[in-house]
């Protein structure tokens, strides 16, 4: 009785182990993050969240060079700027990052992949007043960013990661869907123009009580969030060539600083981060702030901020003819040109 009853347990055992091989082999075979190995040309695989994804990205596509930013360089594609530049590139953006997160995770790229000779680095214009930690999310998988394999269990055993990631791809590849191309990873289409600005926009509730100019404190501020997570980066990878482009809001935004009191202290902070970055010799800054047909067609923008793919496809034609391009010699000039348009032009006449 005793050893009927241990041959079962053990059969039971053996049933159970064979079982959680098999489960782990087929994650492994999905991999829908790309932790483990690089994507199979049998899988079809749903690109979809960048949290999750970009670092696998960075570890096992063939790339020679990487666009980031936030939510403002989603909407770029990689063959466009393959076609341009003659590259092999991948995006990896991150919606609503901070400089530091993106800086941390070019360097993780960097650092792999000795390939990697270009970076396209959307900096978010509104984001240069932080301080250099600054963050809207706490929580990351950071089980997949380190070189840790113990902690793999979090995401080898993660329902989340089964719901949402391997049985979609398991179901992508047997119905035959593509896969996700990276032109269309983490893109979006939505409606743009005046009436849809308005809805996330008004301009007669802004922000009260703003700083009218760049202050010490701030100024040290923004110095040390460009200086940290940008120029520190820049300087220890000199065979990497940056470039690095403010992001074009629309002339909506300018009018909210207009209404803030703080268009000054935006321009301050933008010579400080200017001159900093130009100090940098591979480092190739561009600024599109002098493209006024663009900036002020309403058509072209979702809200006040975010421009719509066909600004994103302009900005990577204008950087391959070194449009925008800002250098010791003309970035004075420059900033200058931009006050004398933004600070005199007739707001009222938008709306």
């Amino acid at each position: 009785m005793v050893s009927n009853a241990k041959k079962w347990f053990i059969s039971c055992l053996a049933a159970l182990t064979g079982i959680m091989l098999l489960a782990v082999l087929f994650f492994w075979v999905f991999d829908p993050y790309f932790h483990f190995h690089k994507p199979f040309a049998f899988v079809s695989y749903r690109l979809y969240d960048e949290r999750y994804m970009n670092d696998g990205i960075s570890r096992h596509f063939d790339y020679d060079a990487v666009i980031t930013g936030t939510s403002m360089a989603q909407n770029f594609k990689t063959s466009e700027l393959d076609a341009l530049f003659g590259t092999q590139s991948v995006k990896e953006t991150f919606s609503g990052a901070g400089y530091e997160e993106l800086s941390q995770n070019l360097e993780r790229a960097l650092t792999r992949n000795e390939q990697l000779g270009t970076v396209f680095w959307a900096l978010d214009y509104n984001g240069l007043i932080r301080e250099k930690g600054w963050t809207q999310y706490q929580d990351y998988p950071e089980y997949l960013y380190d070189d840790n394999p113990w902690n793999d269990v979090q995401y080898v055993f993660n329902k989340s990661v089964w719901y949402h990631g391997i049985l979609p791809n398991f179901i992508r590849t047997i119905t035959g869907q593509p896969s996700t191309t990276m032109d269309a990873y983490s893109s979006w289409d939505k409606e743009t123009g005046l009436q849809y600005i308005l809805q996330t926009y008004d301009r007669n509730h802004v922000e009260e009580d703003m700083p009218a100019t760049l202050g010490e404190a701030e100024r040290a501020m923004t110095a040390e969030n460009v200086t940290e997570n940008i120029v520190s980066l820049v300087n220890r990878h000199p065979d990497t060539t940056f470039y690095l482009f403010y992001t074009p809001y629309s002339i909506c935004y300018w009018d909210s600083l207009v209404q803030e009191g703080s268009m000054i202290r935006q321009f301050e902070a933008e010579l400080v981060t200017t001159e900093l970055l130009l100090a940098c010799p591979n480092v190739k800054l561009y600024n599109f702030f002098d493209q006024y047909e663009v900036i002020t067609n309403l058509d072209n923008y979702r809200d006040k901020e975010h421009y719509a793919a066909n600004v994103n496809s302009m900005m990577l034609e204008w950087m391959a003819d070194d449009v925008g391009l800002v250098t010791k010699e003309n970035y004075q000039e420059l900033l200058e040109r931009e006050k004398q348009y933004y600070m005199n032009y007739d707001y009222d006449g938008i709306y």
